[in-house]
């Protein structure tokens, strides 16, 4: 039985990632740094490198590297500012979960920015739960963020489905004993999900697997 979903947020339910990416490589190439995305979603988004450390190892110095990043937060903000979109099939899939379990939000990312990012669609609406920056010590790959939330819903972790874009998110939900369908996005697609219960193209994958599962015609195996 699975009593909760427990999303992602960054790259599974807004394209914020993708307009991380491409304000992170054009501070960098007008640097002199051109910046890969393939190499950006291994070492950023896949083994939870900061930007700081990708920038050294891309030999950028360091008073360049700060002054380059902070330019690229400032940037980052304002088109915050703006809103943005949800990736295909996520209002309509977030809206079918909450009619059938409960729901909670799990992200790396400040309360503050989250906030931006889902001014005006209405959509933390249906999370009775939200972990952010804010709330953790550690973050994803470590399984604190997900262990905070399944304390917070008063559950166990076999209770739950966690549903993450990128390897880092799937480590982290798999070290916290929770199954993981992840839905890569073009950042992520290159990443090895050997440790998923399920790799699906869209997040309306999701809703299939709940409604094995409820059938009791699939059994999700415990993350081991």
């Amino acid at each position: 039985m699975i009593d909760a979903i427990l999303c992602d947020n960054d790259g599974l339910l807004v394209d914020s990632e993708t307009l991380f990416f491409n304000l992170t490589r054009k501070v960098f190439a007008e640097a002199g740094f051109p910046l890969d995305s393939v190499y950006w979603g291994r070492e950023y988004l896949g083994n939870a490198k900061h930007s700081s450390v990708i920038a050294l190892e891309l030999g950028m110095p360091p008073e360049l590297a700060r002054t380059v990043i902070e330019r690229r937060n400032d940037f980052y903000i304002k088109c915050l500012e703006q809103p943005v979109p949800l990736l295909p099939d996520v209002r309509e899939t977030i809206e079918a979960l909450a009619g059938k379990v409960r729901l909670a939000l799990v992200t790396g990312s400040p309360r503050d920015k989250v906030e931006m990012m889902h001014r005006g669609n209405g959509l933390l609406d249906y999370f009775e739960v939200i972990i952010t920056d804010n709330d953790i010590g550690n973050p994803k790959p470590h399984p604190e963020p997900y262990l905070k939330a399944v304390e917070r819903l008063g559950l166990k972790p076999g209770q739950c489905l966690a549903v993450e874009d990128s390897r880092r998110g799937l480590d982290s939900a798999h070290a916290a004993g929770i199954p993981c369908v992840v839905v890569p996005n073009k950042l992520t697609s290159s990443q090895q999900f050997e440790l998923a219960f399920a790799v699906e193209d869209r997040i309306s994958g999701v809703l299939k697997h709940v409604a094995a599962v409820t059938a009791g015609s699939v059994r999700i195996p415990p993350a081991v």
